[in-house]
């Protein structure tokens, strides 16, 4: 299989318990290498990855299925499968699931290097 291929099917699945302070257990397979992190997140209903800031990389949701809450640094706005979100450098966000079912989103962590 090629190097730019992450089967996620074939990647084991860890629970992280209150992921970054939220609420209940993410489920999370991920790829990382010194550049970046790519992570299929599963929230179940009520689970939430908690409020946090970025320094030194940012972050690019998408969200695959389910809907819940997004919270932007000052408001939280509900969300739902086909929304993007994006964290810049700098910058507070959280993720909630206040639906009813799972909510299943791609979690993009670039790092961004000093030249």
């Amino acid at each position: 299989m090629s190097e730019m291929i992450i089967d996620f099917k074939n990647t084991a699945p860890a629970n992280a318990e209150h992921f970054k302070g939220g609420d209940g257990t993410a489920i999370i397979r991920k790829f990382e290498d010194k550049s970046n992190k790519i992570m299929l997140f599963t929230l179940p209903p009520g689970a939430s990855v908690g409020v946090h800031s970025h320094e030194g990389n940012s972050e690019i949701i998408y969200l695959l299925e389910g809907s819940g809450s997004a919270f932007d640094g000052k408001e939280w706005t509900s969300v739902k499968a086909g929304a993007c979100l994006y964290c810049a450098e700098g910058q507070t966000h959280g993720l909630r699931n206040d639906g009813d079912c799972d909510l299943v989103f791609f979690a993009v962590v670039p790092e961004h290097h000093l030249k």
